[in-house]
């Protein structure tokens, strides 16, 4: 026990900070599809030169260079066009930064790792806190030639981290790669360009609140007119007064319409993203905005009544009910989804999974749900899992903090609370102390239900183990006390024995109305004459 590491309290997410919804533009004549591509490519040429100024600029950024950079854009576009791109710049410069420094701590791990492992005999057995040796002097070999080129590595991150150099691809590095591979991806070149210049369009722009509908460059009405505000070299495009272009569709969200109606009539600020999807050949507007923190519940509060718990898998959720002392109640429920395929597909089968879990949280009436604090960046390395390639892939494709993201906003609209737990031996102790317990001739439970009870014990505030083992002067064998948990099946195993009044023989019926001082005595001297002995061989067993 002194090796285990210690457990964190558990506590409450903290809700969504932002709504983000989608629709289709529908009906879209050729005239308005040639508009948003010249707007789209005449700006993205500006966010790509102004991204290089960006990682030029490196660490000796400053304000001073920031307006020197929107004062020539709003040159070529408009003021408003300028300090959309410009914001959008430094987002992906800090995202690059931020990427950056992970890949110098990842290599930072891999190396570590390495060297532990070439020091020790080839052969060493490890431990559970740290690797052994390697299996074979070949694989030494390769190891070894492997720390040099994780060192270069590392040297170079470094050096570019310290001079402020960031390597960023407008239109994603993926994508890029595709070009030398269009066998592999299926494509052909004109559709692989098609894809590649639709990928640097810019075609977005942050809200203002006080302007009218909330955004003076991408304008869209209660009545769901959509209006651009065209650059300044293509204002001879406008159909409409002040340099504008009105589209011919008509825009509706269906999901959370009624809050963007409400934004939009009350002039708040909304941004909004028009994007084509080159694969089913669509247009897209994503609107998106701020809401105010939802003030988590204190977590006595959230815990109040009956909780879930939820274990995170490969492929599906393990979530099972318990009441507030703990207690496991009805069957266990498990919601699966597919995470192979394209992203939207993944996205779309854990959205599933977690409706169909806040929808039997609703239907139980329950207020709060746990889950793991899940996090498997320093954990799927391959310098820690090794030849491990199948274990590597399963964590890798597990949404781990998008599954908690994703539920905390669906959460929110239903009122039920999110509690992140320890994700430590949750399923080590779970399938330890309640997966043979909660096994019954009908019921076969896994290591992942039981699990899910350990993490709603943990949320609860209760050991995993079922029932605290009693002090050794308490124990009903003395100086044997047995830890495994008595069968499912047997009378009384929550509570001692009741004590059963009377004789201990089946010939004597007990007799309430008998007292100590009636009882016959321990010495044949003190027996009276007018009592009788009585024997029977059977003991009483009841």
């Amino acid at each position: 026990m002194a090796d285990l590491r210690p457990i964190a309290a558990p506590f409450v997410a903290l809700g969504p900070s932002g709504v983000a919804v989608r629709t289709r533009l529908r009906d879209l004549t050729p005239e308005d599809e040639k508009v948003l591509r010249s707007v789209g490519a005449h700006l993205g040429s500006l966010a790509s030169k102004d991204l290089k100024a960006r990682c030029m600029d490196g660490l000796e950024h400053s304000t001073e260079s920031w307006a020197a950079r929107k004062r020539d854009l709003t040159a070529q576009s408009s003021s408003r066009w300028a300090g959309a791109i410009t914001k959008a710049t430094h987002d992906q410069w800090a995202l690059a930064r931020r990427g950056q420094a992970a890949h110098v701590q990842s290599l930072e791990a891999g190396i570590t790792t390495i060297r532990h492992r070439l020091s020790l005999p080839v052969g060493h057995k490890g431990t559970k806190r740290a690797p052994g040796g390697y299996c074979s002097a070949h694989e030494w070999f390769h190891k070894a030639r492997r720390l040099h080129v994780l060192e270069d590595r590392l040297e170079k991150v470094r050096a570019d981290r310290e001079a402020g150099r960031v390597h960023v691809v407008r239109g994603g590095k993926r994508l890029l790669g595709t070009r030398h591979n269009l066998d592999t991806a299926q494509l052909t070149e004109a559709e692989w360009r098609e894809r590649w210049e639709a990928g640097r369009w810019f075609l977005k722009a942050d809200g203002e609140s006080g302007k009218r509908f909330g955004n003076e460059t991408i304008r869209i009405t209660p009545e769901g007119d959509l209006s651009i505000k065209l650059p300044r070299p293509l204002a001879d495009l406008a159909n409409a007064g002040h340099g504008r272009y009105v589209l011919a569709a008509q825009v509706r969200f269906p999901h959370r319409g009624h809050e963007w109606a409400d934004r939009v009539g009350a002039d708040r600020a909304v941004a909004y993203r028009i994007h084509y999807d080159t694969g089913r050949g669509r247009w897209y507007v994503d609107a998106s905005w701020q809401i105010p923190s939802t003030q988590t519940i204190p977590l006595q509060a959230a815990l109040a009544g009956d909780v879930i718990g939820v274990d995170t898998n490969a492929d599906h959720l393990a979530a099972w009910r318990l009441d507030t002392h703990g207690n496991p109640i009805g069957r266990p429920r498990r919601f699966f989804y597919d995470l192979s395929g394209t992203a939207q597909h993944r996205d779309a089968q854990l959205r599933h999974a977690l409706t169909r879990l806040l929808k039997w949280a609703k239907i139980c009436g329950i207020k709060a749900i746990a889950v793991e604090d899940l996090d498997f960046q320093a954990e799927k390395t391959r310098e820690k899992h090794g030849r491990k390639r199948r274990f590597r892939h399963i964590i890798s494709g597990m949404p781990t903090g998008r599954l908690r993201a994703r539920l905390t906003s669906m959460a929110d609209a239903t009122g039920i609370a999110i509690i992140a737990v320890d994700p430590a031996y949750t399923s080590k102790w779970g399938a330890q102390h309640w997966q043979k317990p909660m096994t019954g001739p009908t019921r076969k439970t896994t290591r992942h239900d039981a699990a899910s009870i350990a993490i709603g014990r943990r949320a609860l505030g209760h050991p995993i183990r079922r029932r605290t083992t009693p002090p050794r002067a308490h124990q009903s064998d003395v100086h044997g006390h047995r830890t495994v948990q008595a069968d499912r099946r047997a009378p009384g195993r929550e509570g001692p024995r009741p004590r059963v009044p009377g004789p201990r023989t089946r010939s004597v019926p007990p007799d309430a109305a008998s007292t100590r001082a009636t009882r016959t005595s321990i010495t044949v001297r003190d027996v009276r004459s007018d009592q009788a002995w009585v024997q029977d061989s059977l003991l009483l067993t009841e």
